[in-house]
């Protein structure tokens, strides 16, 4: 059976389009649900890039609803159990969807990105090269690259708009946002979940690095975990048996892409250039192989 084409732009006639994101694309199904659409589009640098990932919004779909599922008992999550044939029933126009669709609770998301951090790299290593701290958190002196941290750590940041870069906050401004309450549940259940699933994961030898965390609540108040979760997207994936300090590691996420954009005269602005059929695949088969690990 040959695989289904990649989706770049989904395009369902008997749902009102909401949003669309850098790589979702919301659908309104009545007052209380919607449907989210995982496509195959790849953003970098905070710039969607023109090529789809063959097969990336499956595998990210298939991720999420692994450890939304695993992780139910830490936090409920948007999920609602209404089976896509009931919201779209014409299987032509289904077929689309199928696989990279789930259908979830409206809930008003807060404006705050939980970003987790357990080893030393990316933008946090450049800021403790300079700061000795990462987000305003001191760390001991000495740290190297890719350095498993003593605890890991929470470092918030604001929601960018698509096309601009998220900012990093420090806890305090997260209270002067969402309160004090929301905020401590948020930051508690972030490191729970990222200890949880870091465990799990490195059995499978895989390391996550860092990973973020969205979140809404419902109206009364109740805190449920949205978006996605634990995906190569939304984190850094390291194989357990590649990693060493004091170097980048390879990664099952989209770094790989990021690494050969760093190589081009690009600006990183829109629009983003096109990738060479090997670099798609090269992707496209990390992200499953962090499938296949995670899940099975």
């Amino acid at each position: 059976m040959n695989a289904p084409a990649a989706l770049y732009q989904s395009a369902l006639t008997s749902l009102k389009l909401r949003a669309r994101g850098k790589v979702r694309d919301i659908y309104d199904i009545d007052d209380q649900h919607m449907l989210i659409v995982t496509t195959d589009r790849l953003s970098a640098f905070d710039v969607i890039l023109p090529d789809p990932i063959p097969g990336k919004g499956r595998v990210l779909t298939q991720i999420s609803n692994f450890w939304f599922a695993k992780m139910r008992d830490v936090i409920p999550n948007h999920l609602v159990d209404i089976p896509l044939e009931q919201i779209i029933p014409d299987p032509a126009e289904r077929a689309q969807v199928e696989g990279r669709s789930i259908v979830v609770k409206k809930l008003k998301p807060l404006p705050v990105e939980a970003i987790v951090r357990g080893y030393l790299i990316g933008s946090g290593w450049k800021d403790y090269q300079k700061t000795g701290a990462v987000c305003g958190i001191t760390l001991p002196e000495g740290l190297q690259q890719a350095q498993q941290l003593p605890e890991p750590i929470y470092t918030p940041s604001t929601k960018a708009e698509v096309g601009d870069h998220d900012e990093n906050v420090s806890f305090a401004k997260t209270v002067e946002l969402i309160g004090e309450d929301l905020a401590n549940q948020v930051r508690e259940a972030s490191l729970k979940l990222y200890k949880e699933a870091a465990a799990y994961a490195k059995e499978r030898g895989i390391i996550i690095a860092d990973t973020k965390f969205e979140f809404g609540v419902d109206a009364d108040g109740t805190l449920y975990l949205i978006d996605e979760i634990l995906t190569p997207d939304s984190s850094r994936f390291w194989p357990a048996d590649q990693y060493r300090v004091g170097i980048s590691p390879p990664s099952f996420d989209k770094q790989y892409v990021r690494d050969y954009l760093e190589t081009l005269d690009w600006n990183k602005t829109a629009p983003g250039p096109s990738l060479p059929a090997e670099v798609a695949g090269y992707c496209a088969a990390k992200y499953k192989e962090a499938e296949v690990r995670l899940t099975r």
